[in-house]
């Protein structure tokens, strides 16, 4: 490192990245591989598509990805158009965008439990939306759906369904989005799925969740530094072809079609995420799910020993209990809402990382239950 400062940077965001167990980002990466790259202004300016008069790019390599997630989620690049974005909220932002321009009186119905910057995106694109409740494990309460549809039936709707929830991982079901559409004959409208941590887990699972495009939907957003694993934030949004066209305007600048949120994007991430295909593919990918199938199924048993009340959505990764003490939530980075608390077992989190936690509730189990037997005696 050049300076002592920047490597106590490292050392603590190192420290750190070994302890924490509550978000949903792979450990288990390296791509040391790619350091040339950071000698070069990498900026795939644009549609992916479509080459510019900056030709310092990685659009090819973007454009297979994009290929592979679209295989992945039921469809082809010639139904599908998608790009590599800076994450999950920025392919949300532009799914919504799209589903604004398509139906601009529309409203736009998503859960109380649907991730915090949906509601900004919301508010910056300035599109009507209400909230709906959610049930007890983090899915959208369908009844209140269908008793606030039934009050706009004449409405056009946008449905903004979680494919795995922030806390719980739970999956909003397409089939009930679709009664309800069939129920109050509603003719304009648009589904989008927010598979942020799932959309890379999902296909992998059985029996498989339905939330891709051989259900009807009409864009789906993902993330690729959660399951996948990125030194970079980074995501895919995918849409059908009909939306991206509905906005695509040409700017002679750059000589490239603007169809993209960010005009300047990264070129970095498309390497890591073609490189992660190139070595693990559909089967390795499904092979990751089990593994990490594997060391949740063990969290949730070994928590359920202790007393913690711990349980999953759809066999998921993420491990939802009781809440432990503040001190032990900050150690091991464990995002809590209320009452509860989760750890999300992604590639990295290992039976040994998972066994330490357990080590450290133990002593706490055992304080606590010391301090009340002595309030009692």
């Amino acid at each position: 490192m050049n300076t002592p400062e920047i490597q106590a940077v490292y050392d603590r965001i190192k420290a750190h990245s070994e302890s924490f167990l509550g978000y949903p980002v792979a450990k288990d990466f390296s791509y040391s591989e790619y350091a040339p790259f950071l000698d070069i202004c990498i900026n795939n300016v644009g549609d992916p598509e479509n080459p510019s008069t900056f030709a310092i790019d990685t659009k090819d390599i973007e454009q297979k990805c994009i290929a592979f997630f679209a295989d992945m989620l039921s469809s082809t690049t010639k139904d599908v158009w998608g790009y590599i974005t800076n994450g999950g909220t920025e392919g949300n932002l532009y799914a919504l965008y799209v589903a604004r321009e398509s139906f601009p009186n529309a409203m736009v119905y998503y859960s109380e439990s649907t991730h915090y910057s949906v509601k900004k995106n919301l508010h910056l694109l300035n599109i009507s939306n209400i909230v709906i409740r959610s049930q007890e494990n983090g899915e959208m309460d369908y009844e209140d759906l269908d008793q606030t549809i039934s009050y706009r039936r004449d409405k056009p709707a946008i449905f903004f369904l979680n494919i795995g929830t922030t806390m719980t991982e739970a999956i909003d079901k397409i089939d009930e989005i679709k009664k309800i559409i069939k129920k109050y004959a509603i003719k304009d409208y648009y589904i989008h799925c927010d598979a942020a941590f799932l959309g890379t887990i999902a296909p992998y699972i059985d029996p498989k969740p339905k939330f891709d495009f051989a259900e009807g939907i009409d864009s789906i957003s993902i993330s690729g530094h959660k399951f996948i694993g990125s030194p970079i934030p980074c995501g895919a949004v995918l849409v059908k072809r009909k939306h991206r066209d509905r906005i695509a305007n040409s700017v002679s600048y750059v000589g490239t079609m603007d169809t993209t949120i960010t005009g300047s994007r990264n070129g970095l991430t498309p390497l890591f995420i073609w490189d992660f295909i190139q070595k693990h593919d559909h089967q390795g990918l499904k092979d990751r799910v089990v593994a990490s199938q594997e060391v949740a199924a063990y969290t949730e048993h070994k928590l359920n020993l202790l007393g913690m009340k711990a349980w999953r959505n759809n066999d998921g990764l993420t491990v939802v209990f009781q809440k432990p003490s503040d001190a032990l939530c900050r150690k091991y980075q464990m995002a809590s809402e209320e009452t509860i608390a989760h750890i999300i077992c992604v590639p990295g989190v290992t039976f040994s990382k998972v066994d330490a936690f357990l080590e450290d509730l133990k002593i706490e189990l055992v304080q606590k239950s010391s301090k009340s037997e002595a309030l009692h005696a």
